[in-house]
């Protein structure tokens, strides 16, 4: 991987000058705005879409509060086990930050000393996202376009190649999918015990939200044959 970002003829050099050029022509308090967007303000923007998620779970109730609550829970914790992931990805690839290597580039965050692939930026907003999209369509496609937009943040910054920010996407989406089924099966009975808990539920269904309505076997069954004899 290092061997490919030695020379700049290649496509994801040439993406990476281009896109970071944007940053030399820039006025400097767009380059600070971009800085803090790219570094903490999609991350924050994502938690806070995770969180509007899950008020508008809580006041619409019913049966369905449980596993939904549990398949947001799974965001924050897919971007977590992703990062993990990648821990020993950038210990085996070892590919240095593209200023390293490369002269001339406007690198708007310093102090960047660890490897740069995979984006550890790009993993998380795209884990989340992809969660969340699993978990409510609508804001999981707000949440696949900050993703994106963190990815062409890290580029612009100077502090990734595209190609760490595709690695990310990667691996933050294969594990959001992967393991959503085995996080599903085990956050909905916990999610589901804690909607019946007294100090607890409030986490899963609003005060006045509609309560899970309770299914008893065969009474709907029942209830049909009793309305069939009443036709007749």
């Amino acid at each position: 991987m290092a061997a490919l970002a030695e020379s700049g003829s290649n496509p994801d050099v040439d993406l990476l000058y281009d896109i970071n050029g944007l940053a030399k022509e820039a006025p400097h308090w767009f380059d600070r705005v971009m800085e803090f967007v790219g570094e903490y303000g999609l991350l924050l923007a994502m938690v806070l879409l995770i969180l509007w998620c899950w008020q508008g779970v809580r006041r619409r109730g019913g049966q369905e509060a449980a596993p939904s609550v549990a398949a947001l829970v799974w965001a924050p914790l897919a971007a977590g086990i992703a990062v993990l992931v990648n821990v020993p990805i950038r210990g085996f690839v070892e590919r240095p930050r593209p200023f390293v290597d490369h002269q001339g580039l406007d690198v708007l965050v310093t102090g960047k000393t660890d490897y740069s692939f995979v984006s550890d930026h790009a993993t998380l907003t795209m884990a989340m996202a992809v969660a969340l999209f699993v978990a409510n369509r609508k804001f999981g496609l707000i949440g696949l376009g900050l993703a994106l937009l963190e990815g062409f943040c890290r580029v612009y910054m100077g502090v990734h190649y595209p190609t760490d920010v595709v690695g990310g996407f990667a691996l933050g989406t294969a594990v959001a999918l992967l393991l959503s089924p085995l996080a599903t099966a085990l956050l909905t009975p916990l999610t589901k015990a804690m909607e019946r808990s007294p100090r607890a539920g409030w986490l899963i269904r609003a005060r006045g939200a509609r309560a899970a309505e309770a299914v008893i076997p065969g009474a709907r069954a029942d209830a049909t044959a009793e309305e069939r004899d009443l036709a007749a």
